[in-house]
Parts: structure tokens; C-alpha cells; sequence
């Protein structure tokens, strides 16, 4: 049976995506993601250049998608309180964050969302003092809340830390 030739960026993105998520870094080879898609390494080599170079771009895919749920999350969630907007962004990838952070140009594509959450935050946490103290926290309290739930149960719910920090 012949290979497929033309499959789009995004999924071969998706495809990496899994990858990392399931093996972390050394999972990800032009050998699995040529298995893993259909397309031949050589393709792969021909579209990104290197493994390393497919890697980040499937990163700043990921970027990309996040930033933009993001903003969808804001505006659908406008006048509503954190819970809900935290819950309208949906689960993020904390472990798979906190490897970007090594990268310097994927590590600002982070600091970004995070001050874009984070200014969300604040608005929806009311015009007191303590609004700009406390959106830090809450997002901490997500982002860990995220990684450690994917890893088993939490005895933190989101509903807790905001009530705690509100």
C-alpha cells in the first residue's frame, strides 16, 4: 500500500504533540512520526529540516492553539468569575509548558499567555487591592492543580483556591 504524500502540518503537529505527551522528548524521532503519520522520514526531513527544528514547530503550534482557545475563552467568559474562565480555557499541559520554558523563544510565548491569563484573572476577581496579588496565585494553583491531576487525584479543587484567594 502506497504511503499518503499529503498530510496537513496540523496533524502532523497533533501527531508529535502525542508523542511528547506519551514519551516525553526521545519519543519523537523522524522514524516514529514517519510510522506514527504515513509520511515518509525523507518528507519529514524535506518539510522541517531537522528533528529538532520539527519539534519546535510543533511547539509554537501548540502556542498558537493555546493563545487563540485562550482569547475565545475570554470573550465567551466575559462577566463571568475565574472558575470560569479557568474551566473555559480547559486543561493545559503543565508538564509539556515547563519543557518549553527552556527554550528562550518558547519560554516568552509562555511568559505571554501567562500575563494574558493572569490580566483575565484580575478583571474577573473584582477592582480591589488584592485582585492584582491574587491572579498570580490562582493561576499558580490551576497550573499546578493541572499537573498534578493528570498524575492521580488532588485534594485541591479550583473552586477551593478561588474562594481562598478571593
Amino acid at each position: 500500500m502506497p504511503r499518503k504524500r499529503i498530510i496537513p502540518d496540523a496533524s502532523v503537529f497533533a501527531t508529535i504533540q502525542r508523542l511528547l505527551e506519551d514519551g516525553g522528548e526521545k519519543a519523537v524521532s523522524f522514524g516514529s512520526v514517519s510510522t506514527a503519520t504515513g509520511l515518509a522520514p525523507p518528507t519529514l526531513v524535506q518539510r522541517y529540516g531537522s528533528r529538532d527544528a520539527m519539534v519546535r514547530a510543533a511547539r509554537l503550534a501548540f502556542w498558537d492553539a493555546l493563545d487563540s482557545r485562550t482569547a475565545e475563552a475570554v470573550a465567551a467568559t466575559a462577566g463571568k468569575g475565574p472558575q470560569g474562565l479557568l474551566k473555559a480555557i480547559g486543561p493545559v499541559d503543565a508538564t509539556a509548558i515547563a519543557a518549553d520554558l527552556r527554550d528562550p523563544d518558547l519560554a516568552q510565548r509562555a511568559a505571554a499567555w501567562r500575563a494574558s491569563v493572569e490580566a483575565a484573572l484580575v478583571q474577573r476577581l473584582g477592582s480591589g487591592g488584592k485582585a492584582p496579588e491574587s491572579a498570580p496565585l490562582l493561576f499558580a494553583a490551576w497550573q499546578g492543580l493541572s499537573l498534578w491531576s493528570a498524575r492521580g487525584s488532588s485534594d485541591l479543587r479550583l473552586k477551593d483556591a478561588v474562594k481562598r484567594l478571593t
